[in-house]
């Protein structure tokens, strides 16, 4: 079997450690990179940790250079956070019959908010023969999949609380507008009011994913989004601010059956949270029999991991069957350790 191939659709902070990523592993190429504006005509080393060092040069071209029929197995694409704003390039990928992980935050359940473009990309998926699925830290594992697995060991769940205390610091610029990272606390609340902060992407699909595992109809979801303010001036890798400033937001989010709160979503997040004594965290409680208190502290990084869920994925989506999947369609996630080619079935949709 020859090396899976690999096309990575935005080579920013997540789609250029995923190529960091790619490069470490065996059994798999990178076979082209997909970018907008300066990037295009340049060399994907030129936006990577990892040296070039005689490896075949990838140059940066557009979709309809580097994306054909035939020219790959999967397509990773890290160019947005919403659905809707995804479709026409998810929708680009897949007519050209190959498959995506998408790291997209809607896309994990997209048929949380997005119910008539899933459809539909289920439709396109399968027309084609191949599959797509959204993926990541989370949504995508640790508010989602790892408390489905949790429940595993449970005779009765009562009521579910995913508490993510993390750093956004890995994070582009992309997330750090999203989170309000560096504005005032004025300037935030107008940003909450006219919809132009969105804060963490997610708790609509993870409480519908939840919730789809174990049978429970949830009938309406609701958040809540709240400033972090900072004491002293912080800075990360692609976000600043100063005292007095936004440092981040206190998500909540809220999941109701038959009129009763089951599942909680707790997730505070802000830059450089240690430099003022926050500790990291990731936490999934359980009231049921019996009770589960899982604690991992400090938290899973956020871009490693984000990084890892969707290369790490490749071989499941490669293996499905055809269509819209989330994580609780396929096998559970794990490092690939190994040749990434011995993890891939010898009847599955694999570029020849």
């Amino acid at each position: 079997m020859e090396n899976v191939k690999v096309i990575i659709w935005g080579l920013g902070a997540m789609g250029g450690g995923m190529a960091d990523m790619l490069l470490k592993k065996k059994g798999v190429d990178i076979v082209g990179a997909v970018g907008r504006g300066d990037k295009i005509g340049k060399s994907m080393y030129d936006y990577i940790k990892t040296e070039r060092e005689g490896r075949p040069d990838i140059i940066i071209g557009t979709p309809e250079d580097i994306i054909k029929e035939g020219a790959a197995d999967v397509v990773l694409t890290c160019t947005d956070s919403y659905t809707k704003k995804a479709f026409d390039r998810l929708k680009f990928v897949l007519e050209r019959k190959i498959n995506v992980v998408s790291s997209a935050e809607e896309m994990a359940y997209p048929k949380a908010q997005s119910p008539m473009e899933a459809r539909l990309l289920d439709e396109i998926a399968k027309e084609n023969g191949v599959s797509i699925l959204g993926t990541g830290i989370n949504p995508g594992l640790i508010m989602d999949l790892l408390v489905v697995l949790m429940t595993g060991c449970c005779e009765e769940v009562e009521h579910i609380t995913a508490r993510r205390i993390n750093s956004l610091s890995p994070f582009g610029p992309v997330v750090m507008e999203e989170q309000g990272v560096g504005i005032t606390k004025e300037e935030f609340l107008e940003g909450v009011k006219t919809g132009h902060l969105s804060g963490h992407v997610g708790f609509h699909e993870s409480i519908g994913m939840i919730s789809e595992a174990i049978g429970w109809e949830v009938e309406k979801v609701t958040q809540a989004m709240e400033p972090i303010m900072t004491d002293v001036d912080r800075k990360s890798p692609y976000g600043f601010v100063e005292a007095g400033n936004v440092a981040g937001c206190e998500m909540k989010g809220f999941g109701y059956v038959a009129g009763e709160l089951k599942i909680e979503m707790d997730h505070p997040q802000q830059i450089e949270p240690e430099q003022v004594g926050i500790r990291t965290g990731d936490y999934v409680i359980i009231k049921g029999t019996p009770n589960i208190n899982l604690v991992n502290s400090p938290e899973v990084p956020g871009g490693i991991g984000t990084i890892a869920m969707c290369v790490n994925m490749i071989p499941h989506i490669i293996n499905a069957r055809p269509g819209l999947k989330t994580m609780i369609d396929l096998p559970v996630p794990r490092a690939m350790m190994g040749d990434m080619r011995n993890m891939i079935d010898p009847e599955a949709k694999i570029v020849k």
